[in-house]
């Protein structure tokens, strides 16, 4: 009897160790770093807070890119952005004819893509921008065996259009929708979460929220779209304490998100998916101050390649493998998702061109990864008046050339805030960076 009972208990830790945990990735949009209580904001997010309480909260955590569309292909991809078929190193224009036919192309890998070949249901729910226009450049194309939200950088968060063009999708098709944008995004991944208790397969979601970035009304009286805060109501007296009117339309929107995330947390705990689901939240860059973001105590916002443009919150829960209150220092990016959560899978990488690492250690273990480096780089926008950048981090030193081709050098270990320019005084390591940048780039024309 006793070796019956043995035999069962090694067979069900067999069975739990193959078990594919859900996945689910929670991306704000415009959210800086200092923009969530659990990093020293002023603004209350104790549901997303607690997503560090119950795992891991990364320090130096990076984006691929400052700017939305750029950021997104890098999460998706686990490839730079300047490795992109269509230079996707700046934001993706709705209205602009030019950029109907631009967007991610269908040779390039997507984790969704990865998933499904591996018995995964995947959803994106929310914010797309990588592609709008042609069925070819919508979700579905690209790994999503469901799509649910907008294809521009924002809509109007009442009537979901971009200005008065309608720009929400139920797969490939447009359709009108009621409520408040936030919530509809709630609403639906709640419902998706919901059906998956009793389904054999894994699943995949990307929670891609528009908020807190602002919405894009419409004004009839000029014909011309606007950049409007639009917070709910509700929440915009829930900020009554902030003084400055556009710091406080930003935070009741992020104090709506957190409600919503919380209610989202509460779902998983529900239908029994929190222990076998790994949630990772994230920012797709830094805030933008001129809406009401906080990058403090980092240099720069977002469409810049100084640390407020770049470091974003991360945090990460997986009770299954990850113990609770972790903080881990390690550099790390979101290229590196692509990549460790294949690990996890036990799916083979090496036919594939990435540039994140595995950082599955750091998640797990929580151990400190080696120094490695980072690249950074966007692309001219005369349209939004910017310009080109292109930044290289190695160790703790971190050069940026700025689109007016301003050189910087920082030591982050000893100077975060990049408040001391070393660019003068330290020649042979900008040397060594700037020849490691020439090799970057010959590596970025690769396929």
């Amino acid at each position: 009897m006793l070796k019956v009972i043995t035999s069962l208990v090694f067979f069900s830790q067999f069975l739990l160790a193959e078990i594919k945990p859900n996945i689910m990735i929670i991306l704000t949009d415009d959210q800086g770093i200092n923009d969530l209580s659990c990093y020293g904001s002023d603004i209350p997010t104790p549901n997303i807070d607690s997503i560090a309480t119950a795992g891991l909260k990364l320090e130096n955590f990076y984006v691929a890119a400052p700017i939305c569309t750029p950021s997104r292909f890098g999460l998706l991809t686990g490839r730079h952005p300047c490795r992109s078929e269509d230079q996707l190193l700046g934001a993706l224009m709705f209205l602009d004819e030019g950029h109907k036919n631009r967007g991610i192309k269908q040779h390039e890998t997507t984790l969704p893509t990865i998933l499904q070949q591996n018995n995964y249901k995947t959803a994106l729910l929310g914010k797309w921008h990588l592609g709008h226009g042609e069925k070819s450049s919508l979700p579905n194309q690209h790994g999503f065996d469901l799509f649910k939200g907008h294809t521009a950088g924002c809509v109007d968060f009442y009537t979901m259009r971009y200005g008065n063009t309608l720009d929400w999708y139920h797969n490939n098709d447009k359709v009108d929708v009621v409520g408040y944008a936030t919530d509809i995004i709630t609403d639906d991944a709640i419902e998706y979460l919901k059906q998956q208790k009793n389904e054999k397969q894994p699943f995949f979601i990307l929670l891609s929220y528009n908020a807190p970035h602002f919405g894009k009304g419409w004004d009839d009286k000029n014909n011309q779209t606007i950049n409007t805060m639009q917070p709910h109501p509700a929440y915009l007296e829930r900020a009554i304490g902030f003084k400055d009117p556009t710091r406080r339309k930003y935070a009741s929107k992020v104090i709506h998100l957190d409600d919503a995330i919380g209610k989202l947390l509460d779902t998983l705990e529900n239908e029994n998916l929190k222990d076998d689901t790994l949630l990772i939240f994230l920012s797709d860059h830094g805030g933008d101050y001129n809406y009401g973001g906080d990058n403090q105590p980092y240099r720069g916002q977002k469409a810049t390649l100084f640390e407020g443009g770049l470091r974003v919150p991360g945090l990460i829960q997986w009770p299954r493998k990850i113990s609770k209150e972790q903080v881990n220092a390690s550099v790390l990016s979101s290229l590196d998702l692509f990549p460790t959560i294949c690990k996890f899978l036990n799916i083979e990488t090496k036919s594939l061109t990435l540039d994140g690492i595995d950082m599955s250690e750091a998640m797990t273990h929580n151990k400190t990864l080696k120094e490695r480096d980072l690249y950074w780089k966007i692309g001219k926008h005369p349209k939004l008046d910017r310009g080109e950048w292109i930044s290289y981090r190695q160790g703790h030193y971190k050069y940026i050339s700025d689109y007016q081709n301003n050189e910087y050098l920082f030591n982050l270990r000893n100077d975060p805030s990049e408040k001391v320019n070393l660019i003068q005084s330290h020649l042979e390591i900008k040397n060594e960076i700037l020849k490691k940048i020439k090799r970057q780039t010959l590596l970025n024309s690769q396929p």
